[in-house]
């Protein structure tokens, strides 16, 4: 599977000022406690990036809502909100898919598992 390069930037960016919180907490601390992307222009050029497209991203903001909330909350008209949904799905993908992430689920986050999930996410 594919990544946005700035969604892995973001995890790595990010990953060592969680030091401290549990592993399990990463992906929301890192994709949901602040906007991914802010200014509706900047957030029409990151879907149209994505490689799904911009209707792409809104299907799938559209249908992760509805199979893990029951309904779609999320303004679809908004490109920043679809943005930064769509960031925060992709986000949950890729940590889930990282052997470091698995193996200390429900680990305290140290300097040197943080160490292990930035050189997996370099990888990518």
């Amino acid at each position: 599977m594919t990544h946005n390069k700035q969604i892995i930037e973001t995890a790595i960016d990010g990953v060592n000022d969680r030091i401290g919180t549990l592993v399990s907490d990463l992906h929301n601390d890192l994709f949901s406690e602040g906007y991914f992307i802010i200014g509706y222009y900047e957030a029409e050029e990151f879907l149209k990036s994505t490689e799904e497209g911009v209707f792409g991203a809104i299907q799938l903001v559209k249908e992760y809502e509805q199979d893990n909330f029951g309904e779609c909350s999320t303004d679809l008209a908004s490109s920043e909100k679809v943005a930064n949904m769509y960031a925060y799905i992709k986000g949950e993908e890729l940590l889930s898919e990282l052997a470091t992430m698995q193996e200390n689920w429900d680990e305290e986050l140290t300097e040197d598992i943080a160490a292990l999930i930035v050189a997996e996410l370099e990888a990518l």
